[in-house]
Parts: C-alpha cells; sequence; structure tokens
C-alpha cells in the first residue's frame, strides 16, 4: 500500500484532506506537523490526525530552528514582502517542505502532500522546495484537484464526523506561528471592507490600549536581538517577550493588497508585533553604523531577498550569497535602539551603537562644530562641475533658464 506523507495543521483543508487521500489513493496517510509556535493551535492535533484517518502522526518542535535558520537571517537582511509583509508564513514552507522530505524517506514514503489551494503562494514554496530537497519525490495538492469550495469542505467533514475548526459563519482561513499570523477568506475579500475587531488574536485595538505609551529598548550583538529592556535572553524567548509588549499596544497589524506569485492581488490582513518591532529596530541601527552606499545596497538586496522568500526560491545559490554578503554587514550591527509604542503606533525614539558613523562633533551646529565649512566651497565647484560642463555645452534651446515656462491654455 502506498504511503503519503502530509503536511498537517489541524485545520479545514488538511483535516479533509486525510480521508479524501487515503480514499483516492488507498494509501496510508502519515500527518506531519511541525510546531513554529502556533500556541493552541496544537492542542492534541496529533490525536486529530489519528481520530480523522492518519496511521501515524509526528509532532516536531521545530522552534529554535525557525528562529536561527530562517528569521534571524530574513531579518537581517531587512526582507518585507512589497515594504510591509514580513513573511512569517513564507519563512515557513521551506522548513515544512524540509521536514516533510525527512520524514518521507524515514517512512519509505513515495509521496508528500500538502492543504494548498491552486491559486495560493504556499504550493509554490513546498513544491519548489520539495523539488530542491528531492527531485524525485511526488507531491500531491488535495486542495487543486477536489474543487470544492469551502462550504463543499465543511459539508464534507461534517458529513464525515470531522472535527474542523471553521464554518459557514466564521469562514476565516488563518495561519500562525512564533513570527506572525495572517488571516483570510469571509468578509476580508471584500478590499472595501474593514476587517473586524475578532479576526485579532495577537494585538488590541486601539480603543483598548493603555492611555500611556510604553518604551522599549531593543539590544543587538552583530545583527542578534540580545535584550529587551536591559534584560538578556535567547532569541526565541525575545520574540515571545517583544510580541507581548507590542501587540498589548496594539501595534503590528498590517492590511494590505499584495501581488501573489500566481498573477492575482489579494487582500491580506496580518499581525505581527514582534516582527513589526525587531525590523524597525534592526533597520534603524544599521542606518547608524553602515555607510550610505553599503545601505542602499543592502535595501536593494532586501527587495530582491523579499521576492525570493515569497515565490518559494529559498534553496537557491542566490538566496546562499545574500545570506553571506548579510553576515559580513552585521559585523557592524551593535548597539541599541529606543522604540515608542502608543495606541497602534511605533516609532523610533533613541539610538546608540559603538560603532555609530554618527558624530555629534561634525552634525551639531553649536560650538563644539568641528566640521570644515571652508572646505564646502570647493567640494560644491568640483561636485557640480558636470552640470554647469553640461549646461555650457548644450544645444541652443536645451540649456536650463531660470525663466519659468508657461504654456498658454488654447481656449
Amino acid at each position: 500500500m502506498e504511503r503519503i506523507v502530509l503536511a498537517y495543521s489541524g485545520g479545514l483543508d488538511t483535516s479533509v484532506a486525510i480521508p479524501w487521500l487515503a480514499e483516492q489513493y488507498d494509501a496510508e496517510i502519515i500527518a506531519v506537523t511541525l510546531d513554529m509556535g502556533q500556541g493552541k493551535e496544537l492542542d492534541d492535533v496529533r490525536e486529530r490526525a489519528l481520530a480523522v484517518g492518519a496511521v501515524r502522526s509526528h509532532v516536531l518542535d521545530v522552534r529554535e530552528e525557525f528562529v536561527r535558520e530562517y528569521i534571524l537571517p530574513n531579518l537581517q537582511v531587512g526582507a518585507l514582502y512589497e515594504g510591509r509583509y514580513p513573511m512569517a508564513t513564507s519563512l515557513g514552507r521551506p522548513l515544512i517542505a524540509k521536514r516533510l522530505i525527512e520524514i518521507a524517506e524515514m517512512e519509505d514514503a513515495t509521496a508528500i502532500a500538502h492543504g494548498c489551494t491552486g491559486k495560493g503562494n504556499d504550493q509554490v514554496r513546498i513544491d519548489v522546495s520539495a523539488r530542491a530537497l528531492n527531485p524525485a519525490i511526488r507531491v500531491i495538492a488535495p486542495a487543486r484537484v477536489w474543487q470544492m469550495s469551502r462550504p463543499d469542505e465543511i459539508a464534507y467533514a461534517e458529513k464525515r464526523g470531522i472535527p474542523v475548526p471553521a464554518t459557514v459563519d466564521s469562514p476565516y482561513s488563518t495561519d500562525s506561528n512564533l513570527w506572525g499570523r495572517s488571516i483570510e477568506c469571509g468578509v476580508l475579500e471584500d478590499p472595501w471592507t474593514e476587517p473586524p475587531e475578532e479576526i485579532y488574536t495577537m494585538t488590541r485595538s486601539p480603543s483598548e490600549c493603555p492611555d500611556a505609551p510604553a518604551y522599549v529598548e531593543i539590544q543587538f550583538a552583530e545583527g542578534v536581538p540580545t535584550e529587551v529592556n536591559g534584560v538578556a535572553m535567547p532569541l526565541l524567548e525575545l520574540i515571545h517577550s517583544v510580541d507581548t509588549i507590542a501587540g498589548s499596544h496594539g501595534v503590528g497589524r498590517i492590511d494590505m493588497v499584495e501581488n501573489r506569485l500566481v498573477g492575482i492581488k489579494s487582500r491580506e490582513i496580518y499581525e505581527a508585533p514582534a516582527a513589526t518591532v525587531l525590523h524597525m529596530a534592526h533597520r534603524e541601527l544599521e542606518m547608524m553604523v553602515i555607510p550610505r552606499d553599503l545601505e542602499r545596497l543592502k535595501r536593494d538586496l532586501a527587495g530582491t531577498y523579499a521576492d525570493l522568500v515569497y515565490d518559494g526560491l529559498w534553496f537557491t545559490p542566490t538566496r546562499e550569497a545574500i545570506d553571506a554578503f548579510t553576515a559580513y554587514v552585521q559585523t557592524r550591527v551593535s548597539g541599541t535602539i529606543r522604540l515608542r509604542l502608543f495606541k497602534g503606533d511605533c516609532r523610533v525614539v533613541g539610538r546608540q551603537s559603538p560603532f555609530a558613523l554618527y558624530e555629534h562633533a561634525l552634525a551639531t551646529y553649536d560650538a563644539e562644530d568641528q566640521f570644515d565649512h571652508t572646505a564646502a566651497e570647493g567640494f560644491i565647484k568640483i561636485f557640480g562641475l558636470p552640470v554647469e560642463t553640461a549646461a555650457r555645452k548644450a544645444p541652443e534651446g536645451l540649456r536650463p533658464t531660470a525663466a519659468a515656462k508657461t504654456q498658454k491654455s488654447g481656449g
């Protein structure tokens, strides 16, 4: 009998997928669930998988690996998809694919499966990652072929007595890990509709936040967050701590229309308190310690990196090369950033570093000013020489003029 290793979340799609795969392929289904910080979502997940027909269920704690090998490199490069999304879901998919391949080899399975739909991004991330790790493996995606809507899936589950955390009245599809949470479907598919407060679980509504701001100091050592408000802690614990503080002040809500890899625009809601704060703090510290040209090159590479992660191209030479470049830059990124959190707003209000390129004696306009003002005139003359030469040599009619040109109306 064939064996199929299924990435099992415990949600609607994968709960339905277990009996569906068993029936369609006459196969034994082995469920694999990765603990990446989902919290209560994993309560009794092994029992649930076995109850709906899995012959075995593996639940693996990969939180430390997720933080060190996926979240941290992404934070250090500063990758935010389309400038906003910290990619909690995107970063988890290559790790899921890696562990699916490992369990498939251990279980002598001929295929792996997942619950991704045919118009989502996750199908690409898992499929491509799996092919990079084991080109011979077969990948099955039931939701791409069974042609069931979410109400159809709910009815399918009810008919077979499968308990699932979704109803027709509450049709939200969610995904969460320790780096953030995504929410879609239902009324959220209308980009004009304000997200109902009920969808949020990690962040308070600004109206319910404290009336006094909170100040958070994040200390970094070579690009790694190491302390919160003077208290040293491991990175996993630090992320949880910042999540709690920032979430209680409403920080980390993202409502955006993004460009999916499959060619459609999609309205997405995210909660990412720790990611929002840490990305802002890390970027601000880099601005203090690296030169302008290097910072701009790194910013360009951050956009490339974000696209690689979002598009499922984690296991590629390009990503590894950018990681190597980023690791070199991080040797300078040590210091402390102070942020002010207040009713959903997060902003940097202080920064310091032993490697800061900011020098008070050069920046100040007070008596301590050590900037050589007399050098400015010669600098400006040489800097502007190409502009001056081009203006003098320009053909008649193309030379710049101080007189403003106006265009008369024809009417």
